[in-house]
């Protein structure tokens, strides 16, 4: 099926000189430091040691904060897409959901020790709800922006930004605000500024309201510079046509036979993605006792590699295509998670390489051999994250056109949640059926190797798949 892409802008010379891209590419770089901090390293952990009676609790509120969540994102998605699509602009959309997004993160500062944790859980699902559904329509720009020639390299480049904006926050809260509970101190030594208090949490529950300011300043660039659709529908129109639109999109993507294979394969490999960061830094910590420097510290390096990894693909994507970066990508994260999964405290490559034990006193971050191997492991996966991920989201604004990008960035997001809880399931599954007969190390090991086969069928599926290009040119 050809499809039409009259409705790209045709302007020469470099994309980057355009001041729309730029302003298009900083949404990821406002957006970012939400997901790295609030959600994965600072308040995330707060929330399940200090805000919780316990870190049992604290977890199994978590975890269905985020279950619920994904899940009305994934239901969600698709019908504001069909919505968004007729009634035009996309910014209007993005604009409203950052005043929620904006409004939930400022409210977290009041998520003390010995609040409701209700409350706590129902911002932290505002706030992801809300940020996830501004990244649909801000996806959904991408084919009106850019030919399909330079959208794969400023896709790539816009992710690094993200994990940019991301890791700059993260250092700053580290070093300079979320002080240990034990200690009092910040991961550089110091007093947490503006005598912020560790014990009560201050520290991580000012990422909240820092985070929400950062996304205000930032995401300005794409409001003013970027352009957008014209006017469509009035938005009660659009809605009551929505639904039919929608079940009209379900009945065209499984015509479209190489769209309709990628979305399959995204759907598989990217749960063994989102589970192997997810995982990866609690399998760690299991087996090498891992304390929040390091895990902070891992989660620098990750941030450190994406961003190199992103700038590279960005080059591969517009010389190779997206199919051939997407494919490198699930093959450096195939080969990291059985390096991971290779590992034990005394040894990698199952035990082909043995480290000697290490002398007595040694100490500091990442101190043993086994420690380093892991982080080198650490690395091939944030080389690939990001550009299997940058890369998933070219290839898809590379198969719509503008008119029909928010209907279909909706469905591309409900497909990549709609199965976002088998990975773990396996993992644990896996996990719990091991011990039965193996030690409790081992016994992970087991479970993490689980997501070799994610990412194996989803590389199966995409082999005979054609790529974006030449999809676009069959008729």
């Amino acid at each position: 099926m050809a499809i039409a892409r009259t409705d790209a802008p045709q302007e020469s010379g470099s994309p980057l000189k355009r001041p729309g891209v730029w302003g298009w590419m900083t949404f990821d770089f406002a957006a970012q430091p939400f997901f790295t901090v609030v959600i994965t390293f600072v308040f995330g952990p707060y929330f399940v040691s200090q805000l919780a009676p316990n870190p049992a609790t604290g977890q199994t509120w978590w975890a269905f904060s985020a279950a619920v969540a994904g899940f009305l994102v994934a239901i969600g998605s698709p019908f504001l897409g069909t919505v968004a699509d007729r009634a035009g602009p996309r910014k209007p959309w993005i604009a409203v959901f950052a005043v929620v997004k904006i409004t939930a993160l400022c409210l977290i500062w009041f998520a003390a020790p010995g609040s409701s944790l209700l409350i706590a859980a129902l911002l932290i699902v505002l706030a992801s709800v809300a940020a996830e559904f501004s990244i649909v329509f801000n996806d959904a720009m991408l084919p009106r922006l850019l030919p399909p020639a330079a959208i794969g390299r400023i896709s790539n480049i816009a992710w690094g930004l993200g994990y940019a904006g991301g890791m700059i926050f993260l250092i700053a809260a580290l070093a300079f605000l979320a002080g240990s509970e034990k200690t009092g101190l910040t991961l550089l030594g110091l007093e947490p500024a503006f005598g912020l208090d560790p014990a009560e949490g201050e520290g991580a529950r000012a990422t909240g309201p820092l985070a929400a300011l950062w996304y205000l300043v930032f995401v300005l660039p794409m409001f003013f510079f970027t352009p957008d659709r014209p006017r469509g529908e009035p938005v009660r129109q659009a809605v009551r046509k929505g639904g039919a639109d929608l079940l009209a999109t379900f009945r065209e993507i499984r015509a479209r036979i190489p769209l309709f294979r990628f979305l399959i394969a995204r759907m598989i490999y990217q749960d063994g993605v989102n589970a192997l960061l997810v995982l990866g830094g609690a399998f760690a910590a299991g087996m090498f006792g891992w304390s929040l420097v390091e895990s902070g510290l891992f989660g620098i390096i990750l941030n450190v590699t994406a961003i190199i990894g992103c700038l590279g693909a960005s080059v591969l994507d517009a010389r190779l295509g997206s199919k051939a970066v997407v494919m490198m990508a699930i093959g450096c994260l195939t080969v990291a998670t059985i390096g991971i999964i290779s590992t034990a405290p005394d040894s990698t490559l199952f035990g082909f390489l043995s480290f000697a034990p290490v002398a007595e006193g040694a100490s500091g971050p990442f101190a043993t051999p086994a420690e380093k191997s892991y982080i080198v492991y650490g690395l091939l996966i944030g080389l690939a994250f990001g550009p299997i991920q940058a890369s998933s989201r070219s290839w898809m604004a590379k198969s719509v056109t503008a008119d029909e990008a928010g209907r279909y960035f909706g469905f591309y997001a409900f497909i990549g949640r709609a199965t976002a809880f088998l990975a773990p399931a396996m993992v644990s599954a896996a996990t719990a059926m091991a011990e039965t007969g193996f030690d409790p190390l081992t016994a992970s090991r087991i479970g993490m190797a689980t997501l070799i086969a994610f990412f194996i069928v989803g590389l199966l599926i995409l082999i005979p798949t054609p790529g974006p290009d030449k999809a676009r040119s069959a008729s």
